[in-house]
């Protein structure tokens, strides 16, 4: 009985956790979009340097409160993973400014191959033949969904290639530094949030300005905009937690595959909210097509020899303190 309570347990904490992450992304998306759109807030790296530094206030509050332990991570792997993750953030505003909507939309999909590419070579993992398909169904429904028109140049690719890889290595690094050094959620944003708030406020301005012709600093911070900025900063704070949260209880390439929930969530209550022109047949199968894959996926990978480690041994540092 007991080990069967420790299994319902585990499974309503993933769960939970997933519904925090999926909550909070939708909900800054919503926000993000009406703040730029309505406001003319388009300054996106700029923006996300707020948020690491809204986060940075939140964890530095936990760890005076007690919440949060004191640990340690090697500056080598600090700036490695600040590198990742701001050249990830810079990669997606620039991709998404020079690509076509469908191409931005097939790099973000091939993010899943990417990091299944990652585990496969650096964490020995193998898949099974039903989490290969699984994987496959859900690209194609997600796939169907939002790829219309798609346009390449040079530039573009170079910017989602970028973006993509570095993405991916910085959500494989948020699951391979907390099992690493046994660091919770709160604990390894703790040590990134601080250096990735300081680099995105320096580096957005000059960055938004190149992307956008406009100076932050001149901008019109009327009382709406600076709500839905603050408004913006604080859900933020959930979505790098439950990013964390859920990679870590989870791998990167599940976290990818499941992620693509969002973007289905997103789609609807994008018709919901701003009208059904974009609803057709075409979109409706896509969705059906991808939640059937992400439930195969979470069956087939669940499973034993599903997804299974060659190699269970892990590099750790002993002499590290925590």
């Amino acid at each position: 009985m007991a080990p069967a309570s420790k299994a319902e347990k585990k499974a309503a904490v993933d769960a939970a956790a997933w519904m925090f992450n999926v909550v909070t992304s939708v909900g800054i998306i919503i926000v993000n979009k009406a703040l730029m759109a309505t406001y003319g807030f388009s300054f996106a790296t700029t923006l996300t340097g707020m948020h690491f530094a809204t986060t940075t206030l939140m964890t530095a509050v936990l760890k005076m409160l007690g919440y949060v332990q004191p640990s340690h991570l090697p500056l080598s792997d600090l700036v490695k993973f600040v590198i990742f993750a701001n050249f990830s953030i810079v990669g997606m505003n620039v991709s998404l400014m020079w690509n076509s909507v469908g191409f931005y939309q097939i790099a973000k999909l091939s993010m899943i191959p990417v990091s299944c590419l990652l585990e496969v070579v650096l964490d020995k993992i193998r898949y099974s033949r039903d989490t290969k398909l699984s994987i496959g169904v859900v690209l194609l429904g997600v796939g169907v969904c939002t790829v219309t028109d798609v346009s390449v140049n040079t530039r573009g690719f170079a910017a989602a290639f970028i973006a993509v890889w570095s993405t991916s290595m910085q959500q494989y690094y948020v699951h391979f530094l907390q099992r690493k050094y046994s660091l919770s959620s709160f604990s390894l944003l703790g040590h990134t949030a601080p250096a990735q708030a300081a680099s995105l406020l320096l580096l957005g301005p000059f960055l938004d300005y190149w992307l956008t012709d406009k100076r932050v600093d001149k901008h019109d911070y009327n009382t709406p905009s600076l709500i839905f900025i603050f408004l913006s900063c604080t859900i933020a704070v959930g979505t790098n937690l439950s990013q964390f949260i859920c990679i870590g209880r989870f791998t990167a390439v599940s976290f990818q595959v499941l992620g693509h929930m969002k973007t289905i969530l997103v789609l609807i209550m994008g018709f919901f909210f701003f009208g059904k022109e974009g609803l057709n047949l075409q979109v409706v199968f896509g969705m059906i097509i991808a939640v059937a894959g992400m439930i195969w996926y979470g069956n087939a990978s669940s499973k034993p020899g599903g997804k299974e480690r060659r190699s269970h041994s892990l590099p750790t540092n002993k002499n590290e303190t925590r």
